[in-house]
């Protein structure tokens, strides 16, 4: 049996509400699957009053009480809910949502977490320094090489810098962190999503990928001799010029492509997918997946909010645990 966690996101917007209309449908898969739903038992409470739940659940303060119950919800401490809208106590919630998974993948009770959305804003009025989820766990597990990716039928993405003000992206470019990246993303096509040969796109900083160096000289200093090299032993294209890469469709040519920036994926991904992509923490030691859309706070209070990521980010999370499982034993 494998045992998943889910974790609350923001009580104030949609997290609490598309986790339990995601374990709805796992349940109604008759799978073998224990799962775990980090949230405070008044917001549970309340959830289900709009949400109703199709599976027995049973609700705890410690996980290691937990009876043959499909769900356990573990209890974190009530917590006043404000909806649509980041609070100092939203954030508290979330942030010790995360910190409960992690305590639980350390344990080995669970096989993998999903995160629903937090707000950075709200984690950061409660006083933490917090970048965003990806970081978090990467902190937790002391991973330096980590790569945030995003997952889906149509095209498969990644990223080279994360959570970084534009202005500041040349800055975070370089040999090293870009051959790193490539070798994350590599190995993580080849073990988590068993594909046998990978194919790696990259893509340019600049405007027609620099254009022999006229529009910036990332492409000819950093890029492309990161590309020659990594060519000997993997599968690289590159660097692409971003707009022509997606007009064209190459994408589809590709297991993976990887951006040098926030948007230059981000766009063209949720354009494809939104809703129904899922975004994956790449080269922890621990998985962790989560749907590719944030708290909505402007439907949080009409309970209307579409599942269908979070329940791709389980599918996906399921799948990495099979392959991975695979991949030892052989």
């Amino acid at each position: 049996m494998s045992n998943f966690v889910f974790t609350c996101g923001d009580i104030n917007g949609i997290g609490p509400e598309v986790v339990v209309k995601t374990i709805n449908k796992i349940t109604s898969l008759n799978q073998s699957t224990k799962i775990y739903f980090i949230c405070p038992a008044n917001i549970f409470n309340n959830i289900i009053k709009h949400v109703c739940p199709e599976f027995e659940f049973e609700i705890l303060k410690d996980p290691k009480k937990m009876t043959d119950k499909l769900v356990s919800v573990i209890d974190i401490g009530n917590a006043r809910q404000n909806l649509c809208k980041p609070t100092v106590i939203s954030g508290k919630t979330a942030y010790k949502a995360l910190a409960t998974s992690y305590d639980l993948l350390k344990s080995g009770n669970v096989n993998a977490v999903i995160t629903a959305p937090v707000s950075k804003t709200a984690i950061n009025r409660a006083g933490f320094n917090f970048r965003g989820q990806t970081e978090i766990y990467a902190k937790w597990t002391n991973t330096a090489n980590f790569v945030m990716m995003f997952l889906s039928n149509k095209i498969n993405a990644a990223l080279l810098t994360i959570h970084n003000p534009l202005k500041n992206v040349h800055n975070f470019i370089n040999i090293k962190k870009l051959k790193d990246t490539i070798n994350v993303i590599y190995n993580t096509l080849l073990t988590d999503l068993d594909i046998s040969l990978p194919r790696i796109a990259v893509l340019g900083l600049n405007p027609h990928a620099g254009e022999n160096g006229i529009i910036g000289e990332e492409e000819i200093s950093i890029i492309a001799p990161v590309i020659k090299v990594l060519k000997k032993k993997h599968s690289v294209d590159g660097p692409f010029s971003a707009d022509a890469f997606f007009a064209n469709m190459k994408f589809k040519n590709y297991d993976m492509t990887l951006g040098m920036y926030h948007d230059q994926i981000l766009i063209p991904f949720k354009l494809l997918n939104f809703g129904k992509g899922v975004n994956y923490t790449a080269g922890l030691p621990i998985i962790r997946t989560s749907p590719d859309h944030g708290v909505a706070y402007d439907i949080a209070d009409k309970y209307t909010a579409d599942e269908s990521s979070t329940f791709q980010a389980y599918k996906y999370a399921r799948r990495i645990v099979y392959n991975r499982n695979k991949n030892i034993e052989n």
